[in-house]
């Protein structure tokens, strides 16, 4: 699944962790690169890195935080909201193709059987 979705990410000129910061910080703007680093769990490194591509090709932008001025909000821009809207599309696309067959009965049990598993590897820590 991942390739195929990669692969369509990548007609768009995304990649997959490109695509994720931009479903993030379109539901959370104004998140620092701190949050969204734990949201998405992965390395303050990584983020920065991320944050850093992203804003050199003018899809955010780092703002100052009133209540700490160390701190940075990541705002998107128009073009990066205009990007979100053909991700959005290009993933419910994918779901249909994936999903295409099974039913919401199906489902739900696949539902079930992974946030069981997702609670088992929780308590495990």
């Amino acid at each position: 699944m991942r390739t195929l979705y990669d692969a369509r990410l990548k007609a768009q000129d995304l990649t997959l962790s490109r695509s994720r910061l931009l479903f993030y910080l379109s539901g959370r703007e104004g998140t620092t690169q701190k949050e969204l680093a734990k949201l998405m769990e992965v390395e303050q490194p990584s983020m920065v890195t991320l944050i850093d591509a992203m804003e050199k090709n003018g899809f955010i932008r780092r703002v100052a935080l009133s209540s700490d001025r160390r701190s940075k909000g990541i705002f998107l821009t128009d073009r990066a909201r205009e990007q979100t809207a053909k991700l959005m599309r290009l993933t419910d696309d994918f779901n249909e193709l994936v999903l295409a067959g099974i039913g919401d009965d199906e489902l739900s049990v696949v539902c079930r059987v992974l946030q069981r598993m997702s609670d088992n590897i929780s308590q495990a820590d």
